[in-house]
C-alpha cells in the first residue's frame, strides 16, 4: 500500500512539475508559412508577444538604438504590404553587414505591437535559455 501511494504521490509530483514548465509560458509560435496571416492579425488585434517566422524586403535601414542594448535597426515590407520594425540586439548577436534597401531578410523572432505596425525583437539567441532563440538571414548566412 505504501508503495503505491508513493508511486501516486511521484506521478503527481512529475505531473504537476511538468505540466507547469516555464517554456510553456513561451510566446506563440506560428505554423511555417502561417506568418504573414499571424503578423497581420496581431497588428489588427493589438497583440503582444507572438512568436514568428517570415521574410520582408528592407525599405529603410535606420540608426543604431544605443540605448541601453544595442540594437541594429531596420524596417521590412512583408509581401502583405504591412512593415515591421526589426531591432536586431547586436550586444548578443552579429550585426548584419552591407545591409541596404532592396535586400531581402528572412527572421524568427517575436513580434511586439506598436500602432506603425509592429516590431520583430529576439532575433537573436537567449543567453539564459529561457527565451525560443531567433535569428536573422540576409544572403545566406545566419545571424542569432
Amino acid at each position: 500500500m505504501k508503495k503505491l501511494a508513493f508511486i501516486l504521490v511521484a506521478a503527481f509530483l512529475v505531473n504537476y512539475f511538468w505540466g507547469n514548465n516555464p517554456a510553456d509560458n513561451r510566446p506563440h509560435v506560428a505554423e511555417p508559412g502561417h506568418s504573414n496571416s499571424l503578423i497581420s492579425a496581431a497588428f489588427e488585434n493589438q497583440q503582444s508577444d507572438v512568436q514568428v517566422e517570415g521574410h520582408g524586403e528592407v525599405v529603410r535601414v535606420l540608426p543604431d538604438d544605443r540605448d541601453g542594448s544595442r540594437h541594429q535597426r531596420f524596417i521590412l515590407r512583408l509581401n502583405s504590404g504591412q512593415t515591421v520594425l526589426i531591432a536586431h540586439n547586436i550586444d548578443l548577436a552579429p550585426r548584419i553587414s552591407a545591409l541596404s534597401n532592396g535586400d531581402l531578410v528572412e527572421f524568427f523572432g517575436e513580434y511586439a505591437w506598436n500602432p506603425q505596425g509592429g516590431v520583430i525583437h529576439w532575433t537573436h539567441r537567449d543567453p539564459r535559455g529561457a527565451h525560443i532563440d531567433g535569428w536573422l538571414k540576409h544572403k545566406g548566412r545566419t545571424y542569432e
